[in-house]
């Protein structure tokens, strides 16, 4: 690649560091925002659990490579799959920051804890996407692959919102329900109902 499209590149992927995480900070208020409509279910956070703040952000990412994709970004093939790869690095990342503090404090993490975290999982997976498209080393093979698990990471962000696997990841932590809270609720309630003495 040469310099003057490497340079465009690396300032394409410093602004959409931060507008990454400023859109995943907006999504994450969405389902509310929208009073609970499907939009909101399928880009916003339906509870607090780990897989919901990973999605949000995760659905930024994916907007913010297809406007990347829109500037012409030379090598195609390679950038899609430095992208693939740092989607998963960035779930990867806030999945497992986040379920690490909740379970070495025993604590229900604090949204400025998550902030933190989200903001380091974006500055990684922005930095290895430019490094790996930018790299002499040809991963262009790996494009059918690459094609083939961000199919798979499209059917898992649709369905697990709506219909998700009883798992910790996807429970939230406040009401111990998953996937979406029901309407008539009373949180704090149910919190103290739920919680071992």
């Amino acid at each position: 690649m040469v310099k003057s499209g490497q340079r465009k590149l690396r300032n394409l992927e410093i602004f959409g560091t931060l507008l990454i995480f400023l859109s995943g900070i907006l999504l994450h208020f969405l389902y509310d925002i929208t009073q609970k409509s499907v939009v909101g279910i399928l880009f916003g956070c339906v509870n607090e659990s780990i897989w919901e703040h990973s999605k949000v952000f995760a659905l930024a990412l994916c907007v913010w490579t297809i406007i990347e994709l829109a500037s012409s970004v030379p090598y195609f093939r390679q950038f899609i799959v430095a992208k693939v790869f740092s989607l998963y690095l960035q779930c990867t990342i806030i999945i497992t920051g986040i379920f690490l503090y909740q379970h070495t404090t025993e604590k229900i993490i604090p949204l400025s804890r998550v902030g933190i975290i989200s903001f380091i999982a974006v500055v990684i997976s922005q930095f290895t996407a430019y490094k790996f498209t930018v790299s002499e080393k040809d991963i262009r093979e790996l494009f059918p692959l690459a094609l083939g698990f961000l199919f798979l990471f499209f059917i898992i962000f649709f369905c697990f919102s709506v219909v998700p696997p009883h798992m910790v990841v996807f429970q939230d932590p406040l009401t111990r329900i998953y996937g979406i809270i029901p309407k008539n609720i009373d949180v704090g309630a149910y919190f103290m109902n739920n919680t071992e003495v």
